[in-house]
């Protein structure tokens, strides 16, 4: 059977790429005091963060794998990796600012602004996720399912 979760990592990853970018593009302007520089930021991170976003989806996938059924409550796996993508986007968030910017400071100030805001917002996006069911092997007959929402 070809693994369908593909599917479902690149659609996750740009579900949360346009969150992302709007909150990106909103702290970035309100921070900078500049919306030019805020929309500069939030579009530069289209693409390293849909890439980043992706490996971790991929990592994260491999690592359900090997953890036995029940192991993991679905919120504590959630809060967990909502944690480790924050220092993930964090950081390229503060890279990317600084180097736009020229300022280390004014990307120091939108990356810790983040991790607040995205911490939530991630939360919200996967326990979305969660709930449907695309990209995910019906176990009854092997095919992907439809989206389904629950």
């Amino acid at each position: 059977m070809k693994d369908k979760s593909h599917k479902r990592h690149i659609a996750k990853a740009i579900t949360w790429r346009v969150v992302g970018t709007v909150d990106t593009i909103l702290l970035a302007w309100l921070i900078s005091g500049n919306a030019f520089t805020g929309f500069k930021i939030g579009l530069a991170e289209v693409i390293t963060k849909m890439i980043l976003y992706y490996l971790h989806e991929r990592l994260w996938f491999k690592g359900e794998l090997s953890i036995p059924s029940g192991k993991w409550n679905s919120r504590k796996r959630h809060g967990i990796k909502a944690i480790s993508w924050r220092i993930v986007g964090t950081l390229d968030t503060m890279i990317l600012a600084w180097i736009i910017t020229g300022n280390p400071t004014t990307g120091l100030k939108i990356g810790l602004a983040e991790v607040i805001t995205k911490m939530v917002l991630y939360y919200l996006h996967e326990r979305m996720w969660y709930r449907i069911d695309y990209g995910i092997a019906d176990k009854r007959n092997g095919r992907s399912s439809n989206i389904s929402i629950l």
